[in-house]
């Protein structure tokens, strides 16, 4: 394996569309959500270390969930799992990260990567990958690796691209914040848009560069603490400043200001897992499109839905169509598919309760 391959383990998201399985304790990418075996985040830590030598895997997440990453991936060292003291979007994460990969390798190349999205084709996430890397190696560029869109998504950002570059990493030429149903479609016809899946790669130069130029505060800020990186101070030191940083997303913060950004359409299946409806979409089904997790059950006249609970307990469901039934210790709940957007705020009237 190439020593100067980095990642950057994205973990600290809540998944509250995911409730009542994900809570703020302990949220989807520590759970089985697909029933395979393994969770969302030892699932993607797998396929980053296919490329990416165990020990340049950083984990970045909130630290009330150190426990639960160093549970749930044993082979990771403590030092390996980067804790945020406060939430403060992913472009501070991302700089604090990159600097601390720069200060250990100044020729790192590194991917940042979402823990909880679902990818079948591993071979073929590793081949793009591999791409990316040996592009960015040659290249002072910042890259991402675009989703073919299957249908006129209003949920994703997308990323349109230079429609005459005849070349595989095409250059981008501005990303577009989620469109209303007709613009979706437009893209679509247009045929140079790709869902913007939040993967990216660069190198660890490149990406320090560009926040020096864009965010010269933010980069102020982290670069104060340089000497601290990788040694016994570093802790205190982001203790200390880390809540300081601005609030602010990668895609803000850099990639929609920078000239230097390139694109690879990606040839894996994607799924970002946001909703138990997107769940439904990746797991198998049975003849009335039921998806079934984790569960016994036992169905009459019901299609279209997902069923997650305790395999000991046995579902009896009649009547229900294109419904979410999820049963847990403390919580059953049954509610529409079609209005899946607003579990997030049900969880907020729960956590009242």
């Amino acid at each position: 394996m190439n020593n100067n391959y980095y990642a950057i383990l994205m973990a600290g998201g809540v998944g509250s569309r995911f409730w009542p399985v994900s809570t703020t304790d302990f949220p989807k990418q520590f759970h089985d959500m697909l029933g395979s075996g393994e969770t969302l985040i030892q699932k993607t830590f797998s396929r980053l270390s296919r490329l990416i030598p165990a020990e340049n895997i950083l984990i970045l997440t909130n630290e009330r969930y150190n426990d639960l990453v160093l549970q749930q991936l044993p082979m990771v060292k403590p030092e390996q799992v980067l804790l945020e003291p406060a939430m403060r979007n992913t472009a501070p994460c991302i700089l604090y990260a990159s600097l601390k990969i720069k200060k250990q390798n100044p020729n790192a190349v590194m991917v940042v990567a979402p823990s909880d999205h679902w990818i079948e084709d591993e071979a073929a996430f590793a081949h793009d990958l591999q791409q990316c890397f040996d592009f960015c190696e040659k290249e002072k560029a910042l890259m991402t690796l675009g989703i073919q869109p299957t249908f006129p998504n209003t949920g994703f950002g997308y990323i349109e691209f230079d429609k005459v570059d005849a070349n595989p990493i095409k250059k981008v030429n501005q990303f577009r914040e989620k469109p209303d149903y007709e613009t979706a479609k437009s893209f679509l016809e247009a045929g140079n848009f790709l869902w913007n899946g939040g993967i990216f790669i660069w190198s660890a130069q490149s990406i320090t560069e560009a926040f020096e130029k864009f965010q010269p505060q933010m980069n102020a800020l982290f670069q104060n603490g340089f000497d601290s990186y990788n040694t016994t101070d570093e802790k205190q030191f982001i203790l200390d400043n880390y809540p300081n940083a601005e609030n602010i997303s990668i895609d803000y913060a850099v990639m929609e200001k920078a000239n230097n950004v390139y694109v690879l359409p990606a040839t894996f299946d994607w799924n970002d897992l946001g909703t138990w409806g997107s769940l439904h979409e990746k797991l198998d089904k049975d003849h009335q499109n039921n998806a079934v997790v984790n569960a016994t059950v036992i169905l009459e006249n019901a299609s279209n839905n997902i069923i997650r609970s305790n395999a000991q307990k046995l579902v009896v469901i009649d009547g229900l169509d294109d419904y979410i039934i999820v049963d847990n210790d403390s919580v059953l709940m049954i509610y529409p598919k079609s209005k899946e957007q607003d579990i997030k705020r049900i969880t907020a009237m729960a956590d009242k309760l």
